[in-house]
C-alpha cells in the first residue's frame, strides 16, 4: 500500500555521481560554486568527491581534486547544507574516514554489493564513533529478493546505519519492483530509507516517485541527471514530479535549473539518455565497470557484444568473474549463433 504524502530528503549526488561523465573534471571553484548554489536553493544533503569515493586515487582515477580539495571546497560553501562522501571498503580505508572528518564531513554513506553487506560494519561502527551521520547502499540490490535484501538490511540497521538505500546500480528496475523492495523495507527497518536509482531505462525519475510512494524518505537526483551510465533522476524534474504528487517540496526547480544551465551544460553539452549500450545494460542488469572486459572477449573470440552481456548477466549480475565472461564467449562462439537484441551501437571507452 502506497504511503501518504511525507517529508521527503533530496540528496544532491551531482559532483560524485556525475564525475564519472567528465573523467573527474571538477575543479575547486566548480565544486565551491555549485555547493553554495545548491544549499542556497534548499538541497540539505549535497554528496562530494569521485564516483567510487574516498579514497578513489589509489585506483588512479581521473580527478582534478583531492578528497580533501573536494571537501573543503564544499565545507567552505555548505550553508545549512550537510556535506558527505561516498565509501567502499577496500577502496577507501579507515584513516579516510578519520581525514574525511576532521576536514568538516558531515555525513558518509558506505557502499557494498549485496553479499558483501557484513563489510560494512567496521566502517559503518567507526563512522558512527566519529560523530558522522552514516547511510549504506545495497548496490546491486536487484540480484536479491525484497525478502533476503530485508534480511541482510536488518542486520545492516543494527551496525548503526541512520539509513539504508536500495540502489538500481544498472538501472534496470521498474516501479513495480521498487515499490515492492522499498515496502518490505520500510516494514522490517526503523531507520531512513532510501533510494539511488539510475537511468539506463529511463525509468529513474518514476522509480524515485514509487519509492517515494511507498514511504521512502530519501531519493538521490542530479544535475539534469548526469551520472554513471545513462545518468541519474533528474534533479529539476524530479523536483517537479514529486511536488504534483502532493509531496511537501519547498526547493525551487525553476532556479535549479538555473543551476544546471549556468555549471552543469557547459560541462556536457547534453542532458543525459539513454543509447544502445546503455539500454542493454539496463535490460540485463548488467553493470558497466564490467564493459572492458566484456568488449576484449567479444572482441576476441567474434561474437556478438550485446548477446555477451545478457548471457552472462543470466548467471552472474553481482559480480561475473573473468573466467566466467571468457567461458560464456567461447560458448557462443561455438554455437555460432547471432541474435542481435539491440541495434548495433557505437561503443565508448568507459572507465
Amino acid at each position: 500500500m502506497s504511503a501518504g504524502p511525507h517529508a521527503v530528503e533530496i540528496l544532491d549526488c551531482t559532483i560524485r555521481d556525475g564525475s564519472y561523465v567528465i573523467d573527474g573534471a571538477w575543479t575547486q571553484d566548480d565544486v565551491k560554486n555549485i555547493v553554495r548554489e545548491l544549499s542556497i536553493a534548499g538541497f540539505r544533503y549535497i554528496e562530494v568527491g569521485n564516483g567510487i569515493g574516498l579514497g578513489a586515487h589509489r585506483k588512479k582515477v581521473s580527478s582534478i581534486c583531492t578528497d580533501a580539495e573536494y571537501v573543503s571546497a564544499a565545507v567552505a560553501n555548505k550553508g545549512k547544507a550537510k556535506i558527505g562522501v561516498f565509501f567502499i571498503p577496500g577502496t577507501g580505508n579507515l584513516q579516510d574516514i578519520e581525514t574525511f572528518r576532521a576536514n568538516g564531513g558531515d555525513f558518509i554513506r558506505v557502499g557494498t554489493n549485496v553479499s558483501d553487506s557484513d563489510d560494512a560494519e567496521e566502517y559503518i561502527q567507526f563512522a558512527k564513533g566519529l560523530g558522522l551521520e552514516v547511510g549504506y547502499n545495497f548496490m546491486k540490490s536487484y540480484t536479491v529478493s525484497p525478502y533476503e535484501l530485508c534480511l541482510r538490511a536488518t542486520r545492516v540497521e543494527r551496525f548503526g546505519a541512520d539509513c539504508i538505500s536500495l540502489v538500481d546500480s544498472a538501472g534496470g528496475m521498474v516501479p513495480r519492483e521498487v515499490a515492492q523492495y522499498i515496502a518490505r523495507m520500510k516494514e522490517c527497518l526503523a531507520t531512513k530509507v532510501g533510494f539511488h536509482g539510475h537511468n539506463n531505462l529511463l525509468m529513474a525519475n518514476a522509480n524515485s516517485l514509487a519509492a517515494v510512494e511507498n514511504g521512502a524518505d530519501v531519493v538521490d537526483t542530479t544535475l539534469m541527471g548526469m551520472g554513471r551510465g545513462a545518468g541519474n533522476a533528474q534533479s529539476e524534474t524530479m523536483l517537479v514530479i514529486l511536488r504534483k504528487a502532493g509531496f511537501p517540496i519547498e526547493i525551487d526547480a525553476l532556479r535549479v535549473s538555473k543551476i544546471s544551465e549556468k555549471y552543469i551544460l557547459p560541462k556536457t553539452g547534453k542532458l543525459k539518455g539513454s543509447d544502445g549500450l546503455e539500454l542493454v545494460l539496463g535490460y540485463a542488469l548488467f553493470h558497466d565497470s564490467y564493459l572492458k572486459l566484456v568488449d576484449t572477449y567479444a572482441e576476441k573470440h567474434k561474437v556478438d557484444y550485446q548477446e555477451l552481456i545478457v548471457e552472462v548477466s543470466k548467471i552472474n549480475k553481482e559480480n561475473p568473474s573473468e573466467n566466467l565472461i571468457v567461458t560464456v564467449a567461447q560458448q557462443l562462439a561455438k554455437r555460432q549463433k547471432v541474435r542481435i537484441f539491440f541495434p548495433k551501437f557505437y561503443h565508448k571507452d568507459i572507465r
